[in-house]
């Protein structure tokens, strides 16, 4: 067997993630399957002003993604949450729970994802059992993931334009629409009647902040990026903003053609969307955007994952057997099969919505603590120049945190728990093995 020897502070994972493969790595992920079904969500609260929400929804996620452009320029190893946890906190009882909140969310949304995937979007194509093909879904995920993340993210490139084309063509034929004197463009700066404007905005933008989620994911990635103190802040933020004025774009054209009422009570808004306008476009063609929005986000949750499994095994958190590589590929390919037999169990005795939501409250758990450890961190100082975030932000992030946490239901604190329990048996093991050694 070839023994590959690395130099002293050299990372065992290639560095094949330029900049522009970054700012579509996190586009991607932001720009996921939710968007497709939370427009009418969001317009059920907020009523005709779907954008106004979108863009509270946006500064949320910008707060917490100024801490994480800090972190991961200041330290950029793979672990991302994890490994800040633990150069701030010091104690692996208090950065473990963290990074497996970030590990098990990931892994929950990908089973949500699969079996997003093997519903209603698949069956306009091949009528199949759900369960079943959202497992061989995974195992294809499994595949391209274990090959490589170069090709893993020249996947994403093309499905992260396929889906941003689709989300773009629903602006331009509702745009089409109003020009021929259709649809009523004044529903943009109405409110939902019979409740006050802020409240109504806070209520969606709690919904809404759920299609901002997965710009995280990026932080596990960093050690596979090029010259990543200068590409990462700028496809991060870059990749937001790009997301943000996608979202308000859709949300205004949704609500231009369609009654907040009709897209609240719609399982596919922007498909009705772009029926109410008239245009002969075939139902099969969404369904393919759909897919592929779903695919590609399962893709680069799955990526990681198996990312994170391996760089908290490799600070002995974990069992030290997930920090195995392929020899040629340098991909973590045991942390890769044993995030997916994971993700598979999750999808077997879960639905799509309890998923959904148990995601939400694990990230904001991350989300918590990075802000915490980018104040504790100040105090550490690095000789390598790299991003700063004003200091009040983190302070600004840990409140919006704060509130989101406060919207979640018993149900989802329960699964959530079961969660960190598992991660507490495996967290014994890793620890054992490393005193061992």
């Amino acid at each position: 067997m070839k023994i590959t020897v690395f130099a002293a502070g050299e990372s065992r994972l290639r560095q094949a993630i330029g900049g522009p493969a970054l700012f579509l790595f996190i586009l991607g992920d932001v720009l996921g399957a939710g968007v497709y079904a939370l427009v009418g969500k969001i317009a059920g609260e907020a009523g005709g002003a779907v954008w106004v929400p979108l863009l509270v929804a946006l500064g949320f996620a910008m707060l917490t993604a100024a801490s994480y452009a800090e972190l991961v320029t200041k330290y950029p190893r793979a672990g991302g949450a994890a490994v800040f946890a633990e150069r701030a906190f010091g104690k692996p009882l208090l950065s473990f729970p963290v990074g497996f909140c970030m590990l098990a969310a990931g892994v929950t949304s990908a089973a949500g994802l699969s079996l997003a995937f093997a519903g209603d979007y698949l069956s306009a194509f091949i009528d199949t059992p759900a369960v079943p093909t959202a497992l061989v879904f995974l195992c294809v995920v499994a595949l391209l993931n274990a090959r490589g993340i170069k090709e893993s993210l020249g996947a994403n490139t093309v499905m992260t334009v396929i889906e941003v084309s689709g989300l773009l063509f629903v602006v331009v034929l509702a745009a089409r629409y109003l020009l021929s004197g259709q649809g009523e463009p004044a529903r943009v700066l109405a409110f939902a009647p019979g409740v006050s404007p802020a409240i109504a905005v806070l209520g969606a933008a709690l919904i809404a902040f759920y299609s901002f989620v997965g710009f995280e994911v990026s932080a596990n990635v960093a050690e596979e990026v090029k010259d990543v103190r200068r590409n990462y802040p700028r496809a991060l933020f870059g990749a937001l903003l790009t997301a943000g004025l996608v979202y308000v774009g859709v949300g205004m054209a949704a609500t231009a053609v369609l009654t907040p009422a009709a897209l609240s009570e719609s399982s596919a808004p922007l498909l009705d969307v772009v029926r109410a306008t008239g245009y002969a476009v075939p139902d099969w063609l969404f369904a393919a955007v759909a897919l592929v929005a779903v695919a590609n986000g399962a893709l680069l949750t799955m990526i990681m994952s198996s990312r994170l499994a391996y760089g908290m095994a490799d600070e002995g958190l974990l069992p030290s057997a997930l920090t195995r590589v392929l020899p040629e590929r340098r991909t973590p390919w045991l942390a890769i099969i044993v995030t997916t037999l994971l993700a598979m169990a999750l999808t077997v005795t879960g639905t799509l919505r309890a998923l959904a939501e148990t995601v939400v409250l694990l990230l904001l758990f991350v989300f918590m603590s990075t802000n915490v450890a980018v104040l504790v961190l100040r105090k550490d100082k690095v000789a390598a120049p790299h991003f700063r975030t004003p200091t009040i932000l983190p302070y600004l992030a840990i409140g919006s945190c704060l509130v989101l946490l406060s919207q979640q239901s018993a149900g989802t604190w329960l699964r959530a728990a079961l969660l960190m329990g598992l991660g507490a048996m495996l967290y014994g093991l890793g620890r054992w093995q490393h005193r061992r050694r």
